[in-house]
């Protein structure tokens, strides 16, 4: 049960991969909130399509909610700054690229319910440690408090977008 507005409501959640026909969503909901996340385009969306290790939509009564993106390391011509950074730093991990979540379902549990199944996976491949970043210039102090409760810490900053963005760069691990 999540509550929306004043009232409880009775409400089913399925995270499911990506499909073709989810491209309007992903780069409408991108935009909206592209702000604190990188552009994305149709060509970046089938580059996640093909390279991403997680691509999924998490849907509330079937409609669309949010979505996720983790990647993997080992990619040579993934040019994020911040996966670039992790990929120096641990031989094996699995990046949260974004996790986007529409604005009328924040707050509802979505969240930590995709970053479950982000840990899940990272077990499921014997990865231990799940990383992200969460702006710090802008300063996003409900991502940090989310990440935190989740089990993040941090272990470096770097400033991004020819230093437009200062980021902290975070890790958790993911061991049962």
């Amino acid at each position: 049960m999540f509550g929306f507005g004043k009232k409880k409501e009775q409400i089913q959640v399925t995270i499911r991969d990506v499909q073709l026909q989810d491209i309007a969503f992903v780069l409408d909901l991108n935009e909206v909130n592209v702000e604190v996340l990188s552009p994305m385009d149709e060509h970046k969306f089938f580059y996640f399509v093909d390279h991403s290790d997680m691509f999924q939509i998490a849907e509330v009564n079937g409609v669309p909610a949010a979505f996720l993106i983790a990647l993997r390391e080992g990619l040579t011509d993934y040019g994020s700054e911040n996966y670039i950074w992790f990929s120096r730093q641990y031989e094996r991990f699995l990046y949260v690229d974004r996790i986007v979540i529409d604005e009328k379902f924040r707050e509802t549990g979505l969240g930590r319910r995709l970053y479950e199944g982000v840990f899940d996976r990272a077990r499921q491949e014997d990865v231990r440690v799940v990383t992200a970043e969460i702006d710090i210039i802008p300063y996003n102090e409900p991502s940090l408090k989310f990440h935190e409760a989740m089990g993040f810490a941090e272990v470096g900053q770097q400033v991004i977008r020819g230093g437009q963005i200062k980021v902290s760069l975070q890790a958790a691990q993911a061991e049962e």
